[in-house]
């Protein structure tokens, strides 16, 4: 009796306090998983047929895609989408013999996945707002956060996101049902994605490379990108640090998790350079032209706005950050709790030379890696096949830790052809600038379309170099 006892105090014990998480997380720079942090959480237990009988008959959109692998990503905008319940979600995915019935009777389940991803929770169970609390934040640190700054993801075998960053905070995100392959790659090794704004969505920086299956000979750089690759179970929570790349991808027949965003003081800035690449997404692409005709625009958004709003977003945003950043002296201080927050580098990293005794102990900090907190290795790069994780094992993957990044003043440059629907190949030393035929305004035909020219303007170094020309003028014209 005694042992037993024993077992379920030290069951119900977290590993960690809250405020030994949050410290953990704020200065970890490379991925991580969490173990035994959410075994009293009772949103452990939503699982999809679960969250069938919450959600009754209310019907969610599922992205479809097909499970044929190609060279190049399957972003939303290639995708089908269909509106269905989760129980006739359920019903499709439950292995039934004969043809499929319902809103997937078009699908089959051998060669499609589907994913209900990028929901919010709070408006998917505005009826049960006390499903909110079952997702329990205030555990990691951030009192008060729960299911309500928070999305749901539900998909099938395969279902995955493109490989992608997103430019707002770090995520947290905790696994519910089934099991979910992460493969993460630092913010240094941008150059080797390839990123691109095309299809647009706010906050994702879109990669051209197709993880699983890279066209290498495309994109030679990515051959040096180094991967950290985990399958996340269960139970767990992976910490993914601001601007590292993710491509995700479920194992499972059916998957179910649950994530969230956190905010860091540089969202300020990054505000500021996601209003500007709207700004010059939508001024070129909603222009006509020769070959601007694909679809460009990601289904998460809620339309076009006009370049006067986008002009104005920019300005408020730019406005925004300017206050923030005089209310704290010009300074990364007095975060939303009023704690202090050290100086970081563009990758959230805590900067080495910060300024006093106190914050350079705090930016030595050492997390306490052991049974409870497993750093997620970086692997040998090759690539991706289907089921090639261990199937009880998700940090089992061979280390390299002698790899290093060979820098390459070529290695950000696109390969021969875009992507997407509509590309068109990009100049070379073989292609002329121009074409014998005639536009029907007389002009010569450019080979170069205006997704090559976004490619270059948008470019996440660029629009960092822009946004801070921005902040400095806007910062000298109220000085003078």
């Amino acid at each position: 009796m005694l042992k037993l006892l024993r077992f379920v105090y030290d069951m119900a014990r977290k590993p960690f306090t809250p405020e030994e998480v949050r410290r953990i997380v704020e200065y970890l720079k490379d991925p991580a998983v969490f173990h035994n942090m959410t075994t009293d959480w009772p949103a452990l237990h939503w699982t999809a047929q679960h969250l069938s009988v919450c959600l009754d008959k209310k019907a969610v959109r599922f992205r479809v895609g097909n499970k044929k692998t190609d060279k190049t990503p399957l972003f939303e905008t290639q995708c089908a989408y269909v509106e269905a319940t989760l129980g006739e979600f359920l019903a499709w995915t439950g292995g039934e013999t004969g043809p499929a019935i319902g809103p997937f009777c078009d699908y089959s389940r051998s060669d499609f996945w589907a994913y209900a991803d990028y929901k919010y929770i709070a408006s998917l169970f505005q009826h049960k707002a006390t499903m909110f609390e079952e997702v329990v934040w205030s555990d990691f640190g951030y009192p008060g956060r729960n299911g309500t700054a928070s999305t749901l993801w539900v998909g099938t075998e395969g279902a995955n996101t493109p490989c992608h960053l997103d430019t707002y905070g770090f995520n947290l995100v905790f696994q519910v049902q089934g099991r979910k392959r992460w493969h993460l790659f630092p913010p240094e090794d941008t150059s080797c994605m390839y990123p691109t704004r095309i299809p647009y969505e706010e906050s994702s920086i879109f990669s051209q490379v197709n993880v699983p299956q890279p066209d290498l000979e495309r994109f030679p750089a990515f051959r040096r990108a180094r991967a950290h690759v985990v399958t996340l179970q269960p139970g767990q929570v992976l910490f993914v640090p601001r601007h590292w790349w993710h491509y995700v991808e479920s194992v499972d027949p059916v998957t179910v998790s649950i994530n969230s965003w956190i905010e860091l003081e540089e969202d300020d800035e990054a505000r500021v350079g996601e209003a500007l690449t709207r700004t010059l997404v939508c001024a070129l692409k909603t222009t006509p032209s020769h070959g601007n005709h694909d679809d460009w625009l990601n289904p998460t958004e809620d339309g076009v706005a006009s370049h006067d709003e986008n002009m104005q977003y920019l300005s408020l945003a730019m406005q925004a950050c300017a206050e923030k950043r005089s209310q704290t002296g010009g300074s990364e201080q007095a975060g939303q709790d009023g704690r202090h927050t050290l100086k970081r580098d563009s990758s959230g990293c805590v900067k080495a030379n910060s300024g006093n005794e106190k914050e350079r102990k705090i930016a030595s900090f050492s997390p306490p890696f052991g049974p409870h907190l497993l750093p997620v290795p970086c692997v040998v790069h090759s690539p991706v096949r289907k089921n090639s994780c261990p199937e009880d094992s998700d940090l089992t993957l061979e280390h390299n830790p002698q790899r290093a990044l060979v820098s390459d003043p070529q290695s950000g440059r696109a390969g021969e052809a875009g992507h997407g629907a509509g590309r068109h190949p990009h100049g070379s030393e073989e292609t002329p600038m121009f074409s014998e035929d005639s536009n029907e305004q007389g002009l010569p035909q450019a080979s170069l379309c205006t997704s090559d020219l976004l490619e270059c303007l948008v470019h996440p170094d660029v629009i960092a170099l822009v946004s801070r020309l921005l902040l400095d003028r806007q910062r000298e014209l109220a000085s003078g």
